[in-house]
């Protein structure tokens, strides 16, 4: 398979989760991937995404530190001369009751979400504009798309990545550079679990796993596919696009006459 094939691609939060998910289906496709995170060595998938694709090292950085994603940008110019893919995949949960957030949380979700995703789209635009071709895409979140109880930080930090993603199609389309951006749902990845986890959560994880019409949970590979698509050429009239991967969590609620009828 070599849908991608002689492309570049920058994938931030690339150690874990959907960035190494979205790093390994990249390299599996032909594409010479390189990871931007915070940590220091990737998962399993990683490791299979540099064998596959020789790699570079994880570079390590905060997608909040301009420096440092300047760093990151430049790392990708000297080492490839190119960049053709850029995935936004670096996030972190966070929230509580508006009245009582602390400002620093705030910051902190914002910061890794939102910032962290315009400082990475910011620099590499120009990179992209110099080949006059690209294609970002943008990993938001189904609550980008609607609000939940004690969201408040992550819902608007990703409903900023929507729109954010919306004003780069419209800016940058004349010039070959599509974005469009994704919305999970509930996906299986060590930051869910973290959720999941906290003191009285289970019951509430169990309802929340219910909820999507397919009755599970998403897999990082799942978002990967989606990732991959958006990025390669099948996808070239598709930009601006704000794209659930969410097993129907979006498409209505559940109220059981499922049941009723026979159907579960």
């Amino acid at each position: 398979m070599s849908r991608l094939h002689g492309r570049v691609a920058l994938i931030t939060g690339a150690a874990s989760g959907i960035g190494s998910a979205c790093a390994l289906r990249f390299a599996q496709e032909g594409a010479a991937v390189a990871g931007f995170d915070h940590a220091t060595s990737g998962d399993a998938r990683w490791s299979e995404a540099v064998r596959l694709a020789s790699a570079t090292h994880l570079i390590d950085g905060d997608v909040r530190s301009e420096d440092a994603v300047v760093a990151a940008v430049a790392a990708v110019r000297q080492r490839f001369g190119r960049l053709d893919i850029v995935v936004n995949s670096a996030g972190v949960a966070g929230g509580g009751p508006v009245h009582i957030l602390p400002v620093e949380e705030w910051d902190r979700v914002v910061g890794v979400n939102l910032t962290g995703t315009f400082l990475v789209c910011k620099h590499a635009l120009p990179f992209m504009l110099e080949q006059g071709a690209g294609s970002i895409v943008n990993i938001a979140s189904i609550e980008g798309l609607e609000a939940s109880e004690g969201g408040s930080a992550y819902n608007a930090s990703k409903a900023g990545v929507v729109m954010l993603t919306r004003n780069i199609a419209m800016d940058y389309g004349r010039k070959g550079i599509r974005a469009n951006a994704i919305c999970p749902g509930f996906i299986d990845t060590p930051m869910l679990h973290g959720i999941f986890n906290l003191p009285g959560f289970a019951e509430h994880g169990a309802r929340i796993v219910d909820t999507h019409v397919l009755g599970r949970l998403g897999h990082p590979e799942e978002i990967a596919n989606a990732a991959l698509f958006l990025a390669s050429d099948e996808a070239s009239f598709i930009t601006g696009q704000a794209l659930a991967v969410d097993g129907g969590f979006t498409a209505g609620h559940r109220i059981g006459i499922t049941k009723l009828m026979g159907l579960e």
